[in-house]
């Protein structure tokens, strides 16, 4: 009798302590290093001729649109608009908002339903995507085989002529430099108490418990690499809703599901969310509090949080805290 006891015992505190501090996490902390993948080590004359494709919009086909144009250094490598205009006469607007460059090197799927599985890979979709850059591949390696310069850098990189997977490795590498770190919150955790203010302390103690964040927002780069269906209403009623994930894996449980996001520098990301629902952090932060929208597929971990307003404000603090150094990334000149 006293061992069933001790076990009763035993299996209640067990219980009290998950109650409290819910399910393990991998730890909110400072980046690793950056991933290389070793058929595309990474060297500077790569990375100067990935950032020269980047920057060019003659990888469009109406050579008015680049990468930059909606990936934009000076706003978090987004743009800040709901969505991007593109297309032949850049009147046509994507379905979803432009997801950050930033961190992108660590990410497991890349955009927002997780459709392509490496860098190389993403760099060659918007290129070809009729409502974004609206380019033939063939067309765009002849025109870029007519630029001497670039022909150069092909051969003495890769040790052959222009073709479409050196323009994605070039550009999957320079992207591999856009890194935000070494924000308020990392120097923090090395052991700068002062890196961060009290109002960001007590946010990021709210993160990881009371505000439920760490539940998707995990690990180095604040992202579980998962999919999640937040419940966000539909802009436009007379639109067929976005199934997100699903159109990839076709399985019921991924219905409007969505990428989550890294959180490192998101205040300079704005507007929020796969649809550019919200403009700022705090409407964000409002509508987690709320438990999401009403989607009746919404992911069981979206509940109400109940946060004071000064939690709320705190929350908004330790996010402001995971703004990365600046980059100070320039144009280059064009061949």
């Amino acid at each position: 009798m006293r061992y069933i006891m001790i076990f009763i015992a035993i299996i209640a505190s067990s219980l009290v302590a998950f109650s409290l501090f819910g399910p393990k996490f991998p730890p909110i902390g400072p980046l690793t290093p950056v991933p290389i993948p070793a058929d595309n080590p990474q060297t500077q004359a790569k990375i100067d001729f990935g950032k020269q494709l980047y920057f060019d919009p003659r990888l469009s086909g109406n050579n008015k649109i680049s990468c930059a144009t909606c990936h934009l250094p000076s706003l978090g490598f987004s743009n800040g608009q709901p969505f991007a205009k593109g297309g032949p006469d850049l009147t046509d607007e994507g379905g979803r908002n432009t997801p950050t460059v930033y961190n992108t090197a660590y990410n497991k799927f890349q955009f927002w339903d997780g459709r392509a599985a490496t860098l190389e890979e993403q760099a060659l979709g918007p290129v070809q995507n009729p409502v974004e850059m609206h380019e033939d591949l063939n067309k765009l390696v002849a025109e870029l085989s007519a630029i001497p310069e670039y022909v150069r850098q092909s051969k003495e990189i890769f040790g052959t002529e222009i073709t479409s997977e050196v323009i994605a490795k070039a550009i999957a590498a320079f992207e591999r430099t856009i890194i935000s770190t070494n924000c308020s919150f990392d120097k923090y955790m090395k052991g700068d108490k002062t890196a961060m203010s009290e109002s960001a302390i007590r946010g990021m103690k709210l993160f990881n418990k009371k505000a439920r964040c760490i539940v998707c927002h995990n690990g180095p780069n604040f992202t579980d690499d998962k999919f999640h269906n937040l419940g966000l209403p539909s802009l436009d009623p007379n639109k067929p809703p976005d199934v997100g994930r699903y159109a990839v894996t076709k399985n019921e449980a991924d219905m409007g599901a969505f990428k989550t996001p890294t959180l490192r520098s998101v205040v300079e990301t704005a507007p929020y969310l796969r649809n550019g629902f919200m403009r700022t952090l705090m409407e964000v932060i409002e509508f987690y509090d709320q438990g999401g929208g009403r989607d009746p597929n919404k992911d069981k971990e979206m509940k109400r949080l109940n946060l004071t307003q000064q939690e709320k404000q705190d929350l908004e603090e330790f996010m402001k805290a995971l703004t990365g150094e600046p980059l100070n990334i320039t144009p280059p000149a064009l061949p």
